[in-house]
């Protein structure tokens, strides 16, 4: 275990990344990196980070910005439900705890959207508590080269990788530990095309050494993702248009979007324009159609969905609940989600 260590501790002098977050001891800056790198890769997320602690460099600061606000510049990166934790954790914080922002693992683990792992880095490298981080990268670094042949998405796969990554964690100095093995899955033990050649285990890695690399880390389950059709409704007037909120307990909650009709099945367009809610957007006038988009099709972790953009130019545009009319020049205020974002952009209505 003690080889293990110095080899990956070599490695990571010479080949850890220059990111803001390592630089500092402040658990406020740390969560914020550690949150915005959830399912994010480095450099999609690095602009984030400093965007968003350019803007909040305090809790604070984070506590006291509107929700919208927060949400617009999380635009683009996902999961939004992120930013909506990292909120209320920060009301929490100011409100409970003066402000001051915990580096300790347990007080830390009572905050919103804070699991095991969050806690475990901002505790290690906020306040060398010795937690050990499990995390994707770590995961696959330990299973390939230990040999760890359990599902790891198994209780009992689980359990092994968190004991072995106890075994390994330097005490004394935690935080650079937890870094050291996350950089190193990050950028040699990947999970396609892994630096094999070059790493430095080369001689001692079980899954290299048993031709296993690409089998391992083994998963049992497999991601069942759901179909859902969305039909958006781009009712225009001259500059202006219709947006709603997405106030349900569901995906992209509190973003905006253009007003949706949900279907469980996919409809023609026929369909389409003889729907309730087209009558609804037309609110009496003559509609002229300019658009039945293509379908998009558009990735989540448990859910794809398959939308459709229905462009309609009317008159009398009309507010109903949670609806609001925008002139096009104010589109960059409201954060919307990529898959509409993205069409917006297309058609020359930029968000921003």
């Amino acid at each position: 275990m003690a080889r293990f260590s110095d080899i990956l501790y070599k490695w990571y002098e010479i080949y850890q990344r220059d990111l803001p977050w390592r630089k500092t001891r402040d658990p406020y800056l740390i969560w914020v990196s550690e949150v915005i790198l959830q399912q994010t890769q480095v450099k999609q997320g690095l602009p984030y980070y400093l965007r968003f602690t350019a803007r909040f460099p305090d809790v604070k600061t984070l506590a006291a910005a509107p929700e919208d606000e927060l949400l617009k510049l999380w635009e683009g990166l996902g999961y939004y439900s992120r930013a909506r934790n990292m909120h209320a954790a920060a009301l929490t914080v100011v409100e409970t705890m003066d402000g001051l922002f915990p580096g300790d693992y347990k007080t830390l683990r009572t905050l919103k959207g804070i699991g095991d792992y969050t806690a475990a880095a901002v505790a290690s490298m906020a306040s060398a508590e010795p937690w050990p981080v499990v995390d994707g990268n770590v995961t696959r670094v330990l299973a390939r080269h230990f040999g760890i042949t359990l599902p790891v998405d198994s209780r009992e796969g689980t359990t092994e990788i968190y004991h072995l990554a106890s075994q390994i964690l330097d005490p004394q100095d935690p935080g650079r530990h937890n870094q050291a093995i996350m950089e190193f899955g990050a950028l040699c033990c990947t999970p396609r095309q892994p630096g094999c050649s070059s790493c430095p285990f080369h001689a001692s890695c079980f899954a290299l050494q048993q031709d296993r690399v690409s089998s391992l880390p083994l998963k049992s389950k497999k991601i069942n993702r759901s179909l859902r059709y969305f039909y958006f409704y781009l009712a225009e007037e001259g500059p202006r248009l219709i947006i709603e909120k997405r106030l349900a307990n569901d995906i992209w909650k509190n973003l905006y979007q253009l007003p949706l009709l949900e279907t469980q099945l996919e409809i023609d367009d026929t369909q389409i324009l003889t729907h309730p809610l087209m009558h609804e957007l037309c609110n009496g006038h003559p509609c002229q159609i300019l658009e039945i988009s293509r379908p998009y099709q558009h990735e989540l972790t448990h859910r794809r969905i398959i939308a459709r953009f229905i462009r309609i130019q009317t008159q009398g545009l009309t507010n109903g609940e949670n609806r609001m009319i925008i002139n096009r020049k104010e589109i960059h205020k409201f954060a919307f989600p990529a898959l509409i974002r993205d069409y917006l952009a297309e058609k020359g209505l930029t968000t921003g």
